[in-house]
């Protein structure tokens, strides 16, 4: 894996890995990333291994009114979520910034991954057809790595309850 940081923003090229035009699919490793959240500290996937499953979710943009309802409906499920021996990540194509700004403004205890370069997106197939920003899909990740589940039809006010029962069987 080779990065290059730029200010507060890191481009992440996995090798061996080409931007699919689908999502991801259950049964298939999780690629490997790592990125910069909100705090402007490394986080990658590699990481969990072996401790946490990870609750990977994608979205268009930090402040809009249907990411921001996901992302309160993820912090006011986050409790139960860590029960469950999971870890929430939310990515999108906002930069460090505003992450920090987003989490800030609406206590997010997560991490928000940047990804202004949209290189994760595009790995994870999540890539809006015109615009470099993510569709809002989320991705089950087990503790070894495999993506157990896919929600692309997102319910953004009650994505905790979606996102705790594919977990359950996991913990």
């Amino acid at each position: 894996m080779r990065m290059a940081w730029t200010g507060m923003t890191a481009l992440v090229v996995t090798a061996g890995l080409a931007a699919s035009a689908a999502p991801l699919q259950p049964g298939q490793l999780a690629p490997p990333f790592t990125a910069l959240d909100q705090h402007g500290t490394p986080v990658t996937l590699a990481d969990f291994r072996g401790k946490s499953n990870v609750v990977l979710y994608f979205y268009p943009k930090d402040g809009t009114p249907g990411c921001t309802a996901e992302a309160c409906s993820l912090r006011d499920g986050y409790q139960a979520i860590l029960a469950t021996g999971a870890v929430v990540l939310g990515v999108s194509a906002d930069d460090v910034a505003s992450h920090a700004a987003f989490a800030g403004k609406y206590d997010l205890p997560f991490s928000i991954l940047a990804d202004p370069e949209g290189t994760l997106i595009s790995t994870y197939g999540v890539k809006m057809p015109v615009l470099k920003m993510a569709t809002r899909v989320t991705f089950i990740i087990d503790r070894s790595g495999t993506i157990r589940a896919v929600v692309s039809k997102v319910d953004p006010a009650v994505h905790d309850r979606q996102v705790l029962a594919l977990l359950k069987p996991l913990s």
